[in-house]
């Protein structure tokens, strides 16, 4: 596994040691809930003293980077949450205009990921795309659901880490945030519809080929196409779902329920 902290190579303060790992988080490497090594071993990673270390994992939670659990270690604090937090979800939710914006807003700023992948994804970063992609086939195939689900969020996330651009990443992954938790869809309905996984699994397989053959263009393409698609399928999901509940009140008027 590579290392991830490096020495201090000069004064060997607190302060470089907070900016490391300060720049570990804005760069993603370090995400939420992510657990720091023990006191002992980071100090020896960084090769400063434990008073220095601790001075600077005190002035990272005072700014609410991470987390000291009780018993427990230190974590990277949830900061991504945080954009949108509990209350704003929820009127979020339960307004439907906000549905059709967050897609709206997903078109546009996706697509400038995709195309940005395409030009600068690493030779690792095609690696991260297709072992996702290669996952998301496997539960395409096993039909689970929740493995696939993951994976897509997954794969979202990849693209704008592919992307190399910090505000488009953090950017990236509060919007992917409010995706997983299904607050402006069900995307278990829009799974059930006919051929709606196996499309979805092609539009994922083209936005990963585009930015694999490094051609902005096509990844861009590829990218409007899915919400595209996405878009059309909620609402169609969302037709279906009161169909079937004005016909089952239907029957159960009728005494059939």
């Amino acid at each position: 596994m590579t290392e991830i902290f490096t020495r201090i190579e000069h004064s060997r303060t607190a302060d470089e040691v907070l900016q490391q790992i300060e720049r570990l988080i804005l760069e993603g490497v370090l995400g939420a809930g992510d657990r720091l090594p023990g006191e002992r071993d980071l100090s020896a990673r960084f090769d400063v003293s434990r008073p220095i270390l601790r001075d600077a994992l005190k002035a990272l939670e005072a700014r609410g980077l991470i987390e000291s659990r009780h018993g427990g270690g230190t974590f990277v604090a949830d900061i991504v949450g945080e954009v949108f937090a509990p209350p704003m979800a929820q009127l979020i939710r339960s307004h439907r205009k906000a549905a059709s914006d967050y897609l709206e807003y997903r078109r546009e700023i996706e697509s400038v990921a995709a195309e940005l992948a395409a030009r600068r994804a690493t030779e690792a970063d095609r690696a991260l795309l297709t072992g996702i992609v290669e996952r998301m086939k496997a539960a395409h195939a096993a039909a689970d659901f929740e493995a696939e689900a993951e994976a897509d969020v997954d794969l979202h996330n990849a693209v704008g880490e592919c992307a190399h651009n910090i505000v488009l990443l953090h950017t990236l992954r509060s919007c992917y945030r409010l995706l997983a938790d299904d607050v402006f869809y069900n995307r278990s309905l829009i799974y059930v519809l006919p051929g709606a996984r196996d499309r979805l699994l092609e539009q994922h397989c083209a936005i990963r080929d585009a930015i694999c053959a490094a051609d902005p263009e096509a990844a861009r393409k590829a990218a409007r196409a899915h919400i595209d698609f996405v878009e059309q399928a909620a609402a169609e999901a969302e037709r279906a779902s009161e169909w079937q509940r004005v016909s089952r009140l239907r029957l159960q008027q009728r005494g059939g329920g």
